[in-house]
């Protein structure tokens, strides 16, 4: 399996919380793309979720790995997907309010 860099958190707190590790690299499901990401943004809830609130209700106890909007180059599409093909650039929010992983080398 094929790894990853991603900026994740053991807890929360502030900046200083956030580590940059090797993960697994995601593979896209049916109807999902892969993006390699090229920036991702730190918003509010992104901060909040660090420090303990925004979605750290939903996303539970660390470790996770926080972002929700990027922008990137789709790298592999799943099965199904017919609007997107490798190569495209794109950008979104995906999966809101269910964790994404932004801060990371690759999302789907």
């Amino acid at each position: 399996m094929s790894t990853m860099r991603a900026i994740t958190q053991a807890a929360f707190g502030g900046a200083e919380v956030l580590e940059v590790v090797r993960v697994p690299r995601p593979e896209p499901l049916p109807t999902e793309v892969l993006v390699r990401v090229h920036a991702a943004g730190v918003n509010p809830v992104d901060w909040k979720t660090r420090a303990g609130g925004g979605m750290a209700g939903v996303l539970g106890e660390p470790p996770f790995v926080l972002g929700w909007d990027v922008s990137g180059v789709v790298e592999q599409v799943g099965f199904g997907v017919t609007t997107l093909q490798a190569g495209d650039p794109v950008y979104g929010m995906p999966w809101f309010p269910r964790p994404a992983g932004a801060y990371a080398d690759y999302v789907t």
